[in-house]
């Protein structure tokens, strides 16, 4: 939600380039890639805080520091914002920052798993390379375990000062979002409109399976909070306007024309101009096309105004130019290479699509609705539509991204394909424990109700 800003391209004359804005995501299956997201925590590893942006000491113990270091080191490009480097780019990826400090890799835009997995190799590489002499850690977690709202340094960009104050208006979690939450995310292609709808609406039905698959967030502040996946629990209360399981996906009718409807119902929250942000918090979009945004009386929208009001809608499954899954939680080194397998393996076969579709085609507005709110506290205990748990539903769903994976036949160097990717889920659902219920365990168990271990034990 927090790449560097866009030239401004075309100015937008009518609700027909925004559609076409959308529908120019449309690529033959040649040309379908994969773009992965993680986002991680970083900590002092001598007493466990988290890391501000600018040590009050003037050592390079900080947020700045790696993103200096990186870019002394590996030759990434600073993105500076009133002096400061708040952002990295090479090559197609972008490093950006969350509102606390989470350091988030937007990963570039590739053809398999294999290279996915590299990418996220050399990335955690190069971060351990900088942090290590700087005594600093980054750990994969759907949640801050133990630190308070108030315990975390806000990151000076502009944004999200304007995203807080609007946060604060807007359901009771929302700031928590903003500064105690990280994700893996995984954004895929789509051949045309009735593709995308396909793909937008199986993705988004399935996505409480990988909000379980990939629970890893059950503490807050230093104790087990009664939910498996606090991370997407917060998603819940969090801005109703933009959250959640837009129904409209599944009814008859959906579209770009649909979705750019939708988005063009959200409230806006900015608008970037000559290198500020200007707070358009709770203003119509609708308005700025007539010319009559209150924030910039008689100016109208560039494409690049819709591209970031796109980036403040946050819906499980949001549609840019790709479809964004957005439901799990961060997690180790496998599991970031896991999430985009799982997802290519249901969507990018045409069999495995088919399949998944079927499989959620009967599920009632009830059904997605009830599975959004339970699955975060209940997980594989949750029961399923038309019967059974979501255990046995997360099962069925493997089952078919591994087939979908297979039949790609996108071989490494050794001829491997890319199914192995998906191993890590097979145990989380042949055990029936959750990464999160693991972690519990432990804290109950030979962590004595302790959680310091947890950094040392699961950092990268």
């Amino acid at each position: 939600m927090s790449a560097p800003p866009q030239k401004q391209g075309a100015p937008i004359e009518s609700k027909a380039q925004l559609v076409a804005a959308l529908e120019a995501g449309c690529k033959p299956a040649e040309r379908w890639r994969i773009g992965t997201e993680h986002e991680k925590f970083v900590f002092d590893q001598e007493d466990l805080t988290p890391l501000p942006f600018e040590a009050a000491d003037g050592s390079r113990k900080s947020i700045r520091g790696i993103l200096e270091g990186l870019a002394e080191h590996f030759g990434w490009t600073p993105v500076e914002e009133d002096g400061r480097p708040i952002a990295l780019t090479q090559g197609g990826c972008n490093i950006t920052l969350e509102p606390g400090g989470q350091f988030e890799l937007s990963g570039a835009a590739l053809e398999t798993i294999h290279q996915t997995c590299d990418e996220v190799h050399t990335h955690l590489y190069q971060v351990k390379q900088v942090c290590g002499p700087l005594g600093v850690g980054m750990i994969g977690l759907g949640f801050a375990p133990t630190w308070r709202r108030d315990e975390i340094p806000w990151m000076p960009k502009a944004r999200y000062a304007i995203m807080k104050r609007h946060m604060q208006r807007r359901g009771s979690l929302g700031l928590d979002m903003m500064l105690r939450t990280c994700t893996v995310q995984t954004n895929l292609d789509f051949a045309s409109e009735a593709d995308m709808v396909r793909k937008f609406r199986a993705s988004l039905a399935l996505q409480p399976v990988a909000t379980a698959l990939f629970a890893n967030s059950p503490f807050v502040e230093g104790k087990p909070s009664g939910f498996i996946s606090y991370r997407s629990h917060v998603w819940t209360d969090t801005d109703p306007d933009r959250t959640g399981v837009p129904q409209f996906v599944f009814e008859d009718g959906m579209g770009f024309e649909r979705y750019v409807d939708y988005a063009l119902d959200v409230p806006m929250y900015f608008v970037y101009r000559d290198g500020r942000y200007i707070d358009a918090s709770g203003q119509s979009f609708r308005d700025f096309l007539e010319g009559r945004l209150p924030a910039l009386p008689g100016e109208t929208p560039y494409l690049s105004d819709w591209s970031d009001h796109l980036t403040t809608l946050f819906p499980e499954v949001r549609l840019k130019t790709f479809l964004e899954m957005r439901g799990a939680d961060g997690g180790p080194w496998k599991r970031l290479c896991a999430l985009p397998a799982f997802w290519v393996g249901l969507l990018y076969d045409a069999d495995a699509l088919e399949a998944a579709c079927d499989l959620v085609a009967g599920w009632t507005a009830e059904d997605h609705q009830r599975l959004r709110a339970e699955v975060p506290r209940l997980g594989f205990a949750t029961a399923a539509p038309g019967g059974g748990t979501l255990k046995e539903l997360a099962s069925q769903v493997l089952e078919i991204s591994a087939a979908g994976l297979k039949r790609r036949a996108r071989l490494d160097s050794a001829g491997e394909s890319e199914v192995h990717f998906l191993n890590t889920l097979r145990e989380t659902v042949d055990s029936g424990l959750t990464p999160a219920e693991r972690k519990l365990a432990l804290y109950e168990g030979r962590w004595g109700g302790d959680l310091a271990p947890l950094f040392r034990e699961f950092a990268y």
